[in-house]
């Protein structure tokens, strides 16, 4: 197989993009995008060590869980989760960060890139409280870059649309996985409970 191993390698497959791409990057939120982090209740965050080795975690809230500071600054708020830190270890090396926001329904999403690092700053936690509940830190972007990205790969992949949907039977419960790939002694039904009353324990 040959592999594709420098730019002009690559721009012989790919055009140069237009303008309109290119100028559509703005260097702070305007109003658009903060409607957009307004409406949104998901976000997925990228970020890499000092080796290079990539890793990309989901996070996700009530719409709007994600706010403007002021218009170069993002606030994200941690909430608890299984406490493996990937994404946190990694940005106290390297705050270099990837961010794609999504609203349900909507085939377009917000990116963003820039430099984040977190925080336990009080303030800030209770802002972003949750029933009462502080978040446990926060992540504090700095933008770098932010665009509206094209539909394609949704309308491709027809994301929001129920019919395009393969039945959730296809996938076996993250019970019966986590039974199979780590040997564990407990049933199917009795890993799928304790999953479900953990979830509803923690997810605040």
């Amino acid at each position: 197989m040959k592999y594709i191993e420098s730019r002009e390698e690559l721009r012989k497959v790919y055009p140069p993009p237009g303008d309109l791409p290119l100028r559509k990057e703005l260097r702070r939120l305007d109003a658009h995008a903060r409607k957009f982090l307004d409406l949104s209740p998901f976000v997925l965050i990228g970020t890499q060590d000092r080796d290079g080795n990539a890793d990309v975690t989901p996070k996700g809230d009530r719409p709007g869980f994600a706010q403007a500071l002021d218009d170069y600054t993002i606030l994200v708020p941690d909430r608890p989760g299984n406490n493996r830190l990937d994404s946190w270890e990694n940005l106290l090396i390297n705050p270099s960060i990837g961010m794609l926001f999504v609203i349900p329904g909507m085939n377009e999403t917000l990116r963003v890139n820039g430099e984040a690092r977190l925080t336990v700053d009080d303030e800030l936690r209770n802002r972003l409280a949750v029933d009462g509940r502080p978040a446990i830190s926060v992540l504090v972007v700095k933008i770098g870059a932010v665009y509206l990205h094209c539909a394609k790969a949704f309308m491709r992949s027809k994301l929001w649309d129920h019919e395009a949907w393969p039945a959730r039977s296809e996938m076996p419960t993250l019970g019966e996985i986590l039974r199979d790939q780590l040997a564990l002694p407990q049933n199917t039904a009795e890993l799928d409970s304790a999953l479900a009353e953990s979830y509803r324990r923690t997810m605040w």
